[in-house]
């Protein structure tokens, strides 16, 4: 897939005016009128612009950013991309025209409509015409499916125990003007940088076409007791010398409740226990993953006199 910001030759955290200024001297370098015949040029040229549609429009920006040049481009079509885009306002001080701009990246010829000059152009969505500061779209013809609407991403930060349980969240939204209370179902398994979709749930589609989705971004809390790394969990607890020697039963809190924990003789610090099954949900297939109990022995920063004493005939025995 197309990366725009190696097109346009500049990263993330570029300002708008050195975006700007790069598909500027792009744009001017791979210009039909100094490069005619040159195919090459030309197709550097539609992807010159394509890139600095979208790095240019602050929404797309976002859109492209957050979901990656594949998932953007299964969003918004060839005709979403170019919509409002003035090719003329970049090149007006320039001494080109943009009349062939427009039979470059699209073919085509030129027209009136109510009166307005305007240069019509085909593209894969029909024929279409810039001009009078209209959208390439708005002059559509031939009966075509209207547009979908864009698709709108909000954030929601649920619990551990929300994630691994499944719940369901009202969010407040504000759509088309209003705000608006949605309702978003989480499935038992979900992990921080999930994406779910709401259809239907973005914003209304041009010209009365259909409206988009609802991508709500989760964000899991930590807690206060468990480390989660991925489907299992991990449970930290102290034991004395004499219980890693002897063994012993530990009580240990998991997701599922308190469950009781047998101690071998002879366990050493940094030991790892497995519950089977009592870690998170497996998001996608069954069963769950597993909890660890990680063990650590404690050791007494202070000793009396008698146990001291003990420590001391424990060493001599070789312990």
């Amino acid at each position: 897939m197309k990366d725009y910001y190696k097109t346009l030759g500049v990263d993330k955290n570029s300002t708008p005016e050195d975006i700007k200024k790069a598909y500027r001297q792009l744009a001017l370098k791979y210009h039909p009128d100094r490069n005619k015949g040159d195919k090459e040029a030309e197709e550097k040229f539609k992807e010159i612009n394509e890139a600095y549609a979208v790095l240019s429009d602050p929404e797309k920006k976002r859109q492209y950013d957050m979901f990656g040049a594949e998932g953007f481009r299964q969003r918004y079509s060839q005709e979403d991309i170019f919509r409002g885009f003035d090719i003329g306002d970049i090149f007006k001080d320039s001494g080109f025209g943009t009349s062939d701009i427009f039979s470059v990246l699209f073919g085509g010829g030129g027209g009136r409509r109510r009166g307005v000059r305007y240069t019509t152009f085909t593209g894969p969505f029909g024929q279409y015409a810039s001009g009078g500061g209209a959208d390439y779209a708005d002059f559509a013809r031939g009966g075509g499916r209207p547009s979908q609407g864009r698709d709108m991403v909000s954030d929601l930060t649920i619990t551990l125990d929300e994630a691994a349980a499944g719940t369901e969240k009202l969010i407040s939204l504000r759509r088309d003007g209003k705000v608006e209370k949605i309702s978003v179902k989480i499935p038992p398994g979900i992990d921080t940088g999930k994406k779910l979709r709401v259809a239907g749930k973005g914003e209304g589609g041009p010209g009365g076409g259909p409206p988009g989705n609802l991508y709500v971004r989760v964000q899991v809390q930590r807690h206060p007791l468990f480390r989660r790394e991925g489907d299992d969990i991990y449970i930290d607890r102290e034991i004395r010398f004499s219980e890693a020697a002897l063994g012993t039963s530990i009580e240990v809190p998991t997701l599922n409740g308190v469950k009781k924990v047998k101690i071998p003789a002879g366990t050493s610090g940094n030991t790892k226990l497995r519950l089977k099954g009592e870690g998170i949900p497996h998001l996608k297939g069954k069963g769950k993953g597993d909890a660890y109990v990680r063990i650590f022995l404690k050791t007494p920063k202070k000793l009396n006199t008698k146990q001291k004493a003990l420590v001391e005939d424990l060493a001599k025995e070789g312990l």
